[in-house]
């Protein structure tokens, strides 16, 4: 092949890899890949800050709830499951074009995993002890109770249980709650036009219909109190 005609092919391979690059969203879906991996190694390989405490401070004496109100699997399932199902039905219901709904999916998807990175990210670095984190903790007898003491002091096993008593704030049922059920309030506001005066959207009822996701992202959050696995305000960030 002669060389004017390879540089040729090279410039229109480029040339159409650039126009994919700017009219699709590609650079949306590499930031996703992006995030998505560095959130998976950070749950995998980053422990949190470990803050010295006191053995006999109340606030961090409460039990640990074995049964949580909302596991982890059941707030994908209301904060992602949901959202996602609801926003597909109202698509399909209302004909929304093929470009509607890839983005309305990818931003969803973006919602809760940037939100669930730097949670994550700032729960390790800043890492408040749990509620519970003396009854995870398990101290070792004869640990003097007016002394600031670390980790070393704890006799649990369990890696996960025992490092996860210094992953109170911000709180991740809490974050991810709001970034998926937030989301879907946002999508029906704009989609009911309840900000519009002359389009017949301020009414009560369009209003209360968007408030319905974010009530539930807000139990979702208050049960986290009621395990005792966050105090009040441990919210999101």
């Amino acid at each position: 092949m002669a060389p004017g005609r390879s540089a040729s092919s090279g410039n229109a391979v480029a040339s159409a890899f650039s126009r994919f690059w700017k009219r699709t969203h590609a650079p949306d879906y590499l930031g996703f890949a992006i995030l998505l991996g560095t959130w998976m190694l950070m749950l995998v390989f980053l422990e949190p800050f470990h803050r010295m405490f006191f053995i006999n401070d109340l606030r961090i004496s409460y039990p640990h709830a074995e049964v949580e109100r909302v596991p982890v699997y059941m707030n994908f399932v209301y904060a992602l499951f949901v959202p996602l199902g609801v926003l597909i039905i109202y698509n399909l219901m209302t004909k929304a074009s093929p470009h509607k709904h890839e983005v309305t999916y990818l931003s969803l998807g973006i919602s809760v995993i940037m939100t669930s990175f730097i949670t994550d990210l700032i729960k390790n670095a800043v890492g408040r002890p749990r509620p519970d984190l003396l009854a995870r903790c398990k101290p070792a007898a004869g640990t003097k109770p007016d002394m600031l003491v670390t980790i070393d002091v704890c006799t649990e096993k369990a890696h996960h249980l025992l490092h996860d008593g210094w992953r109170s704030f911000p709180s991740g049922h809490s974050s991810f709650s709001f970034a998926g059920l937030g989301f879907l309030s946002i999508f029906l506001a704009g989609q009911l036009h309840i900000f519009r005066h002359n389009s017949g959207g301020r009414d009560l009822s369009r209003a209360l219909i968007c408030l319905v996701p974010l009530l539930g992202a807000a139990l979702i959050a208050i049960s986290r109190c009621e395990d005792y696995r966050h105090d009040v305000y441990d919210g999101p960030p």
